[in-house]
């Protein structure tokens, strides 16, 4: 592989709203940033993943009053499910944070105080609209007509006159400098997200309001009880507080300014323009890139309670499997752009490349050596072997994945997988090492020798996808754990010591059995 940056590399995810439970759109996000954690660490990168829970706001005390019970019992409950989705995805966060640690409204006071400090906060009166479902504010021109003539968000949402006192944060100061960093190469991704942010910011920068005192869910405003931060100000100090800020921690110290923020394309404006500001003011560095991602669509369309047609991600990995569907929400949607999915999609992808491609090769190459060769493989000349393939094999996973996954191309990342395990699989039809056997026993071994070459180097490459079944994989071809990251695809003497390590190759087990379609579903 080409030298690479091995540099620490810290990945967020957005910290999701628990106001309800978790939804395919919350799990895509998670896989994502999951994807290119793993993908980091098998790099030789020293990573540091966090998630959580955002779980103050009106929005959550609203809900809370609705269903009789107390913020924090409904925060406790329903951050729970998150929990319980990460880690049955497989998404290996290092941190699960959750705002209602006392830790947490330490760090944020402690924000707020440099922020503060510099001059850049100060009491007045807020009137304008609010929508309480996006937490957010807005200008009268951002605003869309209802039915019977409503006021909606540039996200449909139901936006309400609100009128009270408010520490207002100076925005407006940091139009220029917001600018300049909005316009920084690879800051924020895609370039249609960026375009539309420096819009925005050329539009003119109003001061934003930045506490209320019509309810008392969240983070106090130190020096003034009577008020609670705005959520997401207490909701972006996350990412700080998960390495140990206001203290000047060896986390700190290695990990921020955060690597990536991964987030919805519908919070973008959140973190690129009032989260470095509010950084900026407070003197601290601000993140090195943010991507806003597409939501995903369930048969084209926005996953939506009143549509009833939200979709549990549990019962989705339950139907099929977590690494089939990791796999697939990755393969099918060209990342940043929205996507659609459907059970059909899952099963159709899944079946046509892990099943009948990769799941196939690997359990007949295996299944042949050790019927045929006793499970034996033996060291053999160099030129025996058929060098063209693994040369392609070797381009696609320690080439062309890596390059593409480093620029969050995941699709065509496994592009260029798939199309590597599908030349193996037509060099084994070619080959014909059934054949072989009777008539060339020696070159069937090559061809077998070959073939199980080739899926180390697919095994390995894929890990960040499908963890779980990669592993599995491995297992059954010998390599140890300590030989399973990007580097060691340039060990091309790792057959030879394999070989005599006296390692046999047993009878396997498959790896991607093939799915049927849920009854409901093929009718």
């Amino acid at each position: 592989m080409a030298d690479i940056d091995t540099s620490p590399f810290y990945i967020t995810t957005a910290i999701n709203y628990p106001n309800g439970r978790p939804h395919i759109g919350h799990a895509y996000e998670g896989i994502a940033a999951d994807v290119i954690a793993r993908f980091q660490r098998l790099r030789g990168r020293t990573v540091r993943f966090q998630t959580g829970t955002d779980e103050h706001g009106l929005k959550m005390a609203r809900k809370a009053e609705e269903q009789g019970r107390t913020p924090r019992e409904l925060a406790d409950e329903m951050s729970g499910y998150f929990r319980e989705m990460d880690e049955a995805l497989s998404i290996s966060f290092d941190r699960f944070i959750r705002t209602v640690e006392p830790d947490h409204h330490r760090a944020s006071q402690a924000i707020w105080e440099q922020m503060e400090a510099a001059g850049d906060l100060y009491l007045d009166r807020y009137e304008g609209w609010y929508s309480v479902r996006d937490e957010a504010y807005y200008d009268e021109s951002e605003l869309k007509e209802g039915e019977g003539g409503t006021k909606l968000s540039p996200q449909d949402t139901p936006v309400e006159w609100t009128v009270e006192e408010s520490w207002f944060f100076r925005l407006s100061k940091y139009q220029e400098p917001l600018l300049e960093l909005l316009k920084t190469p690879g800051f924020l991704e895609p370039a249609s997200r960026r375009n539309e942010m420096i819009a925005f910011v050329e539009g003119g920068l109003r001061d934003l309001s930045v506490s209320r005192t019509s309810f008392d869910w969240g983070v106090k405003v130190p020096g003034s009880e009577n008020h609670v931060m705005y959520v997401w100000v207490d909701a972006l100090t996350n990412y700080l507080t998960g390495l140990g800020f206001p203290d000047e921690t060896p986390e700190m110290a290695e990990f921020w300014p955060a690597s990536l923020h991964l987030i919805g394309k519908d919070i973008v404006r959140f973190h690129t323009i009032y989260w470095p500001a509010f950084l900026m003011s407070a003197k601290l560095p601000v993140p090195k890139a943010v991507f806003g991602h597409g939501f995903l669509l369930n048969r084209g369309q926005k996953e939506s309670k009143s549509l009833g047609n939200v979709t549990d991600p549990l019962a989705l990995a339950e139907q099929f499997g977590v690494d089939n569907l990791r796999y697939f929400l990755m393969r099918e949607v060209a990342f940043g752009q929205d996507g659609s999915y459907s059970a059909e999609a899952i099963v159709t992808r899944t079946n046509a490349e892990l099943a009948n491609s990769f799941g196939n090769l690997a359990q007949r190459t295996l299944s042949m050596i050790a019927k045929n060769l006793d499970g034996t493989l033996e060291r053999f000349d160099p030129a025996q072997v058929d060098a063209d393939l693994l040369s392609q094999i070797h381009k696609a996973c320690a080439q062309e994945l890596p390059a593409e996954f480093g620029k969050y191309a995941f699709s065509v990342g496994i592009e260029a997988w798939i199309k590597a395990v599908y030349a193996c699989n037509q060099y084994v039809d070619e080959q014909a090492p059934w054949a072989l056997k009777k008539t060339d026993p020696e070159r069937m071994r090559v061809v077998l020798q070959t073939i199980f070459m080739a899926l180390r180097d697919l095994a390995i490459a894929i890990q960040p996808l499908v963890p779980e079944k990669a592993a599995a994989l491995l297992d059954q071809l010998g390599v140890g754990e300590d030989a399973r990251s990007y580097a060691d695809l340039d060990d091309r003497d790792w057959f030879t010591r394999h070989v005599e390590s006296g390692f046999v190759v047993a009878k396997p087990t498959p790896i991607f059995p093939r799915l049927d379609l849920p009854e409901s579903e093929a009718a």
